[in-house]
């Protein structure tokens, strides 16, 4: 008998059997996911049974945008917590003795980031500080007051995204919004049951027609509506600068000043819940209820799964026999109209004593960013327009108490924006296990690495 048949009956059955001299067998063990006779009490090879089911959604979880939104924001917190301690003069005096007293270094560090971060929350959440329940939720009262215009302008950009349009017009459907409900509302006289709804409605639709402009030009000739956007809201902001300069047309009678006649007394939101807290108004249950509206005319509607599947794909939508281009108009309606809603916040419950070019306050812009956080989903975009309006209401009270200047809170904003434009970014740096997109587009790239190196070798 020789060698290679001693071999051959000295290998057990079921186990692999090799006759290539020099060839290492084929690694085995619960690692793999294959065991060897050895490592089962039968001498069977057997598998390695699936990892549990809550691994499996612990992982989905994980994966998930929500993980990701909500590391991006604390990632950008850090971010903004290093830059208040470098900026931070005592930071600065502890580090001249570093080497010799490096405690107090540390200690300043805290001190300074524990501080502003504390005033943060003082003047956005509770001020634990008050002597009375009523005063203490104050500062909560204004972050929703703040939030109010943020939501309402980031869920037009949110439903724009959806369609696959990059809305960043709203400065200057904000503009056209107040304009148009000061030129045709602000003289009527109406009682407040009818002034108020009036004022409100003709504002919304002049957004809406501003928007639709965008859509219907995307529509019939093509036009990319960033430029679009862009050219609208230069168009927007000059016309109401102008009409506000001249009489007899939004200027306040009886001044010079580029301002227009302030909001009548019967078109202002009421307080919510009373004088004690001015800044949040009626105007933040019209956002919830806009709020709601989008989410199902988005997810719920057939008009939604129209719009979804332009966004999509619009070849494959017109192949379904969808009209991209009709889709497009109604997106920018929808769109302007919200935006609309958020410059009749504006001048119907922050701003009521006059306006001109400046009412949008930046609004148009940071509701690209609240749009951004909350992925475009109706629920996601409120939750971040609060978000945001924390920060704005806490920024007053970081400046006030700790000396911390205001554009930290923009610095922070900024790199929240960034960490969730970069979802890679955040599961590298907490170690979040890669989608399966991910893993794919990494096959490919290794893939065609290794095309290359064979093409330059042969």
């Amino acid at each position: 008998m020789n060698d290679d048949a001693s071999d051959a009956q000295s290998v057990p059955d079921g186990a692999p059997r090799h006759t290539t001299e020099g060839q290492l067998p084929p690694a085995s063990g619960p690692l793999t996911g294959t065991a060897t006779v050895a490592d089962t009490p039968s001498g069977t090879v057997e598998s390695v049974p699936p990892p549990p089911r809550q691994n499996l959604v612990i992982r989905e979880i994980m994966r998930g945008s929500a993980v990701t939104s909500i590391l991006a924001i604390v990632l950008a917190m850090l971010v903004g917590g290093i830059l208040i301690a470098v900026t931070s003069t005592d930071v600065q005096k502890a580090a001249g003795y570093f080497f010799a007293r490096p405690g107090d270094t540390f200690g300043a560090i805290w001190t300074a980031v524990a501080g502003a971060y504390g005033a943060l929350f003082q003047g956005a959440i509770i001020n634990v500080q008050a002597s009375s329940f009523g005063q203490a939720i104050l500062p909560l009262t204004s972050t929703l007051g703040f939030a109010a215009p943020l939501t309402a302008a980031g869920l037009g950009v949110a439903l724009a995204f959806r369609v696959g349009l990059f809305n960043i017009g709203a400065q200057g459907q904000m503009l056209i919004a107040c304009a148009a409900s000061a030129l045709l509302t602000f003289d009527l006289g109406l009682p407040m049951a009818l002034q108020l709804p009036v004022t409100l409605i003709v504002g919304i639709v002049g957004g809406a027609v501003w928007g639709g402009i965008v859509g219907l030009l995307k529509a019939r000739t093509g036009a990319h509506e960033v430029i679009l956007t862009i050219m609208l809201n230069y168009i927007a902001f000059y016309l109401v600068s102008w009409m506000v300069r001249t009489p007899h047309a939004l200027q306040k009678p009886g001044t010079n000043q580029p301002i227009s006649s302030p909001t009548p007394a019967n078109g202002v939101f009421p307080a919510l819940f009373g004088p004690q807290y001015p800044q949040l108004t009626w105007a933040f249950p019209i956002v919830l209820l806009a709020t709601l509206i989008v989410w199902w005319l988005v997810e719920r509607s057939s008009l939604g799964f129209r719009m979804r599947a332009v966004g999509e794909n619009p070849n494959a939508a017109r192949a379904a026999g969808i009209s991209v281009p009709r889709m497009f108009v109604y997106a920018m309606l929808f769109a302007g109209g919200l935006a609309g809603l958020a410059g009749m916040i504006q001048i119907q419950s922050t701003i009521t004593s006059g306006f001109d070019g400046g009412i949008h306050a930046g609004i148009g812009f940071d509701a690209i960013t609240v749009a951004l956080l909350g992925r475009s989903r109706a629920w996601g975009t409120l939750f971040a327009g609060i978000l945001f309006g924390a920060l704005k209401a806490g920024s007053f009270t970081m400046q006030a108490l700790q000396g911390i200047p205001v554009d930290i809170v923009l610095v922070v904003q900024s790199l929240i924006v960034l960490f969730i434009a970069a979802p890679p970014l955040i599961r590298a740096i907490f170690f979040l296990p890669k989608t399966d997109e991910e893993k794919t587009a990494k096959a490919v790239r290794r893939s065609t690495k290794r095309a290359a190196r064979k093409e330059a070798a042969a």
